[in-house]
Formats: structure tokens, C-alpha cells, sequence
């Protein structure tokens, strides 16, 4: 009997840590072969070239994968099994297959996918991995109890969009077989110990929650689950219907709403005051309350590009590879709810570069 390939989904919301602990998996993966399925936000690939390179002859280029027609659950037919089934006929197959999904995804119906018959006897859910930024999680953003962040934001006139960011993250627990509580780092002692054991409580038994600073777990602990998570849908299911699927398991109706969100893409040349220039990253960012920032800086006189990660208002900056033949560019991708006024943040950034 052929082994199945297994197959890690790391799911979770935007600016979790996602990219940043598949950067680590790469990093240390021991010898595997590693193919990657990054489903974007919209077609900007900032995530997919971010991952190119870290890993070496683990992951070459021509493993990562970029789904970027939307969110990959509701493209599993198009999209996903196509991709897929690429994979599983090369003639040198992956040993590991790491999925990150949208932050919008909902995990249950890509799992499901995996009891195609086309893939079914080859490929199999190792685990799914949900991670959450623990300091946003604490502070109410994505909170299990709506009525707490009824009380915590009332004043916010984004607030109506809360609840299905909520719904989502629920689901998203619901499916877990481990829950990353990423950048334990920005939370107490006291306060990660009362997140964790929350999580415990509304998560399935079992579900393991671990607390992790930049997604750096040891592989062994990420990798070979042996779940085999698409055999146990019934104890995963999603809590608030947004799928509707018929007597045979396949999906009828999309009830999913991405129309919440926008982004949108802004190129732009050498920076020439690096510090000026991320400070009004971060006044931006909370004047127009954008939910995430990504992407790479070109700094007048480094060869290195500068790559940027902003949730809310936190901001992380590395420089992480040289930019060699690729054109000097400062790419930023900028997401956020509905009502984005693009034109003013685009001019604003302009000023200082």
C-alpha cells in the first residue's frame, strides 16, 4: 500500500505569524522535501516571495505554489485539486505538503477536499494548524465572546464588522489540531497561562495550545501529527453554516462574505529616510485603521531589501535578502475593511519616500 503524502494546513487571520512560522518549518526541516501552497489575498504575491529562498534545496522555487483567484476555500474545485494533483505527478513528490491559507479562509471545506477521490488514496491531512496573535486575541479583536467586544470597542464605527471576523476565527479554533499562541512575547506570564487554558476550553479535546515568539517550534512538534484530520470531519464542523453541502458531502451554496475587505498594492522607489518613512507607516496605519501591511523596501544605498510586516499598529522590519537582478523596487500591500480611503493613503505615503 502507497503512503500518503502528508499535509500540513496552517490557518489563522491576517498578520498572525502564519508566513513567519512556514519561514521557520523551511528553515529547519531536516532533510525534507517540503512543497508550499500559499493561497493569497488577492493577487499581489507579497507572502509567496517573502517564502522563495528560505529554504533552500528543501523548497525550491518550483515548490511554492501561489493560489491567488481568492480565498482558497471557496476555490477548492478550480484551484486547490488542480494543484494538488500537480504535486502528486511530479516525479520527485514532496514528503511534506504545508498549506497556508487566507486569512479569510474557512478551514472545514479545504479539509473536506481531501476526500476527493482524486487525491484521496495519495494525501492526507497531517494536522491543522491554527495560530493566532495572541496579544490581539487577549485584547478582545477576535474574541470568542462578542458581547466582550461589544463593551471593549463600542466606540469604534468599524465595530458591525467584528462579528464575522469573529465567526471565522471560531470556526478556524473549531477545526484546530494545534493552536499557536504566536508572539507570546507582547503578553504576561498571567496572561498567555488565562489565554491558553480559554482556548483549551472552547477548542476539541485533545487540540494541543502551545505558546510560541516568531513561530519558533521545534519541527518535530509541527510536522508528522498523523491526524489525518479529512477522516474526522463530523467533531470539526463549522459552527456557523457558511457552507451548505448536499447528501454526497459536496459543496451547494457560498455564503462566505469577502466583500468586508479590500486591499490594494502601491510601488514605489528607493526610501531615502528609512525611520521618517516607518513612522508614517505607523501614523497611517492608525488614522485609517488598516488591519495589515506587508511587503518589501527599497533603502537608498542598501543592497538589501527591506522586508516589512505591520499588524494594526505594531511593525516588524528585517532585511532579508539582497535584491541581486531583481528590480529596486518598495512594494506595499495595504488590507483592510471595506471604505478604505486608498487615494489619501497612497498620497500620504508618496510624500515620503
Amino acid at each position: 500500500m502507497v503512503q500518503k503524502i502528508p499535509a500540513t494546513v496552517v490557518t489563522g487571520f491576517l498578520g498572525a505569524g502564519k508566513t513567519t512560522l512556514i519561514r521557520h518549518i523551511l528553515q529547519n526541516a531536516q532533510g525534507k522535501r517540503i512543497a508550499l501552497i500559499i493561497n493569497e489575498f488577492g493577487d499581489l504575491g507579497v507572502d509567496g516571495d517573502i517564502l522563495k529562498g528560505c529554504g533552500d534545496d528543501t523548497c525550491t522555487p518550483d515548490d511554492i505554489m501561489e493560489l491567488s483567484n481568492g480565498c482558497i476555500c471557496c476555490t477548492v474545485a478550480d484551484d486547490f485539486i488542480p494543484t494538488i494533483k500537480s504535486l502528486l505527478e511530479r516525479e520527485y513528490k514532496p514528503d511534506h505538503i504545508v498549506i497556508e491559507t487566507s486569512g479569510l479562509a474557512l478551514p472545514q471545506p479545504l479539509i473536506r477536499a481531501f476526500n476527493w477521490p482524486e487525491i484521496s488514496t495519495k494525501v492526507t491531512v497531517d494536522g491543522v494548524i491554527t495560530v493566532i496573535d495572541g496579544k490581539a486575541v487577549k485584547e478582545g479583536r477576535f474574541a470568542h465572546d462578542i458581547g466582550a467586544v461589544d463593551n471593549q470597542r463600542k466606540l469604534d464605527d468599524n465595530l458591525d464588522h467584528e462579528t464575522p471576523l469573529s465567526e471565522l476565527y471560531e470556526d478556524q479554533i473549531a477545526c484546530a489540531d494545534m493552536i499557536i499562541v504566536n508572539k507570546a512575547d507582547l503578553l504576561s506570564n498571567n496572561e498567555t497561562a488565562e489565554l491558553t487554558q480559554k482556548l483549551r476550553e472552547n477548542s476539541r479535546e485533545g487540540v494541543q495550545v502551545i505558546k510560541s515568539t516568531k513561530g519558533a517550534l521545534p519541527i518535530d512538534v509541527l510536522l508528522g501529527q498523523n491526524i489525518a484530520a479529512e477522516s474526522d470531519m463530523k467533531s470539526r464542523h463549522e459552527l456557523h453554516h457558511h457552507h451548505e453541502h448536499n447528501e454526497n458531502g459536496d459543496h451547494i451554496h457560498h455564503e462566505h462574505d469577502h466583500d468586508d475587505f479590500e486591499s490594494f498594492v502601491l510601488n514605489l522607489g528607493d526610501i531615502v529616510h528609512e525611520k521618517i518613512f516607518i513612522d508614517k507607516i505607523s501614523s497611517i496605519i492608525k488614522e485609517h485603521d488598516i488591519l495589515r501591511l506587508k511587503g518589501f523596501i527599497a533603502v537608498k544605498g542598501k543592497p538589501m531589501r527591506m522586508t516589512i510586516q505591520a499588524v494594526g499598529p505594531r511593525i516588524d522590519t528585517y532585511y532579508d535578502q539582497p535584491f541581486g537582478s531583481e528590480i529596486r523596487a518598495t512594494k506595499l500591500v495595504v488590507i483592510g475593511q471595506s471604505d478604505l480611503d486608498q487615494n489619501a493613503i497612497k498620497s500620504a505615503l508618496r510624500e515620503y519616500h
